[in-house]
């Protein structure tokens, strides 16, 4: 039997904390939430290594480390409106509601987003919104907002998103597939559009976000 609460914090200890990660408030949310419910039974187990974990075909958990850099970036405050886009089974979202005011959860999939609000529900979480619809179209209708989350690769710039934010918002992902991906923060300030990278990071490239194949002849 695993003792999912050792694990837990050995995830935050071996892994979290060694990546210069030093919110205080996220670190408490990664120990509190139990990353294990949000996967398959049979990937329990394993949900706490330094790996994306697999929660269908098409989305993962990110890893631990990549997710909490990402989100320690993005500097969520606790009076902060957030969208987790490709929220997936909602591990992200459980760890946003801790630190952040609300959160919109968008997945693209009926049964992915349903699933989502099985399990939050399940945990208590009362202040996150199950939206479904395009992940490349944000979710409009509760914009604009403070930060937003990726939860994966993107081959292109996600310019729907970009334009949720409000100013001085924040959008954190990851640009680029393989191992050349790259985390990238980027800023809204005074209705323009900045970025930078902040580091070396490998995520699954989400469907919505790939690039169109090029035409050779």
């Amino acid at each position: 039997m695993v003792d999912f609460a050792q694990a837990r914090r050995m995830m935050v200890d071996g892994q979290v904390r060694p990546s210069d990660v030093t919110d205080r408030d996220l670190l408490a949310a990664m120990l509190d939430v139990p990353r294990e419910r949000f996967v398959p039974d049979a990937l329990a187990s394993v949900a706490y290594l330094d790996r994306d974990i697999p929660i269908d075909g098409k989305r993962a958990l990110l890893k631990p480390m990549v997710l909490a850099r990402l989100l320690q970036a993005a500097q969520v405050g606790a009076g902060d409106h957030v969208l987790d886009a490709a929220c997936g089974s909602g591990y992200s979202s459980a760890v946003l509601a801790r630190i952040a005011a609300s959160v919109v959860a968008l997945e693209d999939d009926e049964a992915r987003a349903r699933r989502c609000g099985e399990i939050l529900g399940s945990l208590g979480v009362a202040n996150v919104t199950i939206a479904r619809g395009p992940l490349e179209a944000g979710w409009p209708g509760l914009a604009p907002y403070d930060v937003i989350l990726v939860n994966g690769a993107v081959e292109v710039e996600p310019h729907g998103l970009l334009g949720q934010l409000k100013d001085g918002g924040r959008l954190v992902t990851v640009r680029g597939a393989g191992p050349d991906g790259k985390a990238i923060l980027y800023r809204k300030d005074r209705g323009e559009i900045g970025s930078r990278t902040l580091f070396d990071a490998a995520a699954p490239v989400l469907p919505s976000f790939m690039r169109a194949p090029a035409f050779t002849f």
